[in-house]
């Protein structure tokens, strides 16, 4: 009963940073997940299988308010979902432990990406209603970006928004509103792929279906109230803190799988928590001039 209330706080946690930011649910609970000692192939197994139901929501969700360039998520979905197959199948068909310091080596990687994105990113961003500028995007360059991430996220268990989100936001013209409502939208397909190939290499026996409805019920409860955060917190500050704490939570996995000198130990994590502490703290300087710039121009 006690692994399943953390099980659940878990997909508590996940959801309220996917809802605040839009990317971000997998790496979250992938990453406490492999904390709590779970196998690498059963956590991103069943985060996966929680997907298909959070993905399908929020697709419709996007669908129904018009967030969705069809031309986007026809170009990406497929070799996503393929990407997805291939990379469960591959994850599920070696040894967890070997895998294990691999796969929290890559999220640390992709939360250093997060950390490092959002420090970059515009304090104050707007998009008015009106504008509809063209995509532009070539299926010779989506076709790539959708089997990578596809890929990653089956054997990393996240990296599909961190991934194909900012390369997306990063093209000319590109309007953010359509690439986050896209990229949520192909998800489901790529989370249902991801789950019919840990179903066919880990078999269903293997499969927590007790972990998957507790993480799916944490996420729920959570819904609401990440859509209430996201307008009260700066999405750049939000990234910030997820980035810093999928830094931490694989850290410890790193560090317990390689020989190091347990003096050096303290040292690692006091270094994660100085660079975590300079960035909250660079990223609050920085909405405080854009504050004071806005003042004065409203003056």
């Amino acid at each position: 009963m006690e692994r399943l209330v953390i099980l659940a706080f878990i997909g508590f946690v996940a959801q309220l940073v996917d809802g605040s930011l839009g990317m971000a649910y997998g790496l979250t609970s992938t990453s406490f997940l492999l904390m709590f000692g779970i196998a690498p192939a059963a956590a991103s197994a069943s985060v996966h299988l929680a997907e298909v139901i959070t993905t399908a929501t929020s697709g419709l969700s996007h669908l129904k308010f018009g967030n969705v360039d069809r031309g986007i998520v026809s170009g990406i979905v497929l070799p996503g979902s393929i990407g997805a197959f291939l990379g469960a199948l591959f994850l599920g068909s070696i040894p967890g432990e070997l895998v294990k310091p691999y796969a929290s080596i890559l999220l640390f990687a992709l939360g250093l990406f997060i950390l490092i994105r959002f420090l970059r990113r515009p304090v104050h961003r707007r998009t008015l209603p009106h504008e509809e500028p063209s995509q532009n995007f070539s299926k010779k360059g989506l076709i790539p970006l959708g089997f990578v991430a596809g890929f990653i996220d089956s054997t990393g268990g996240g990296g599909w928004g961190p991934i194909t989100t900012p390369v997306l936001l990063a093209r000319k013209n590109a309007e953010a509103r359509k690439v986050v409502g896209s990229v949520d939208t192909s998800e489901f397909a790529v989370a249902l792929s991801a789950t019919l190939g840990f179903l066919i290499s880990l078999g269903w026996q293997q499969v927590h279906w007790e972990w998957v409805i507790a993480i799916m019920a944490g996420g729920i409860i959570a819904a609401p109230i990440a859509a209430w955060l996201v307008r009260i917190i700066p999405s750049h500050f939000l990234g910030i803190l997820v980035g810093g704490m999928i830094l931490v939570t694989n850290a410890r996995t790193i560090l317990t799988s390689y020989p190091i000198d347990s003096h050096m130990i303290p040292w690692v994590y006091g270094l994660l928590f100085c660079l975590l502490g300079g960035a909250v703290t660079y990223s609050m300087i920085r909405l405080k001039k854009a504050k004071k710039k806005i003042q004065f121009q409203g003056k």
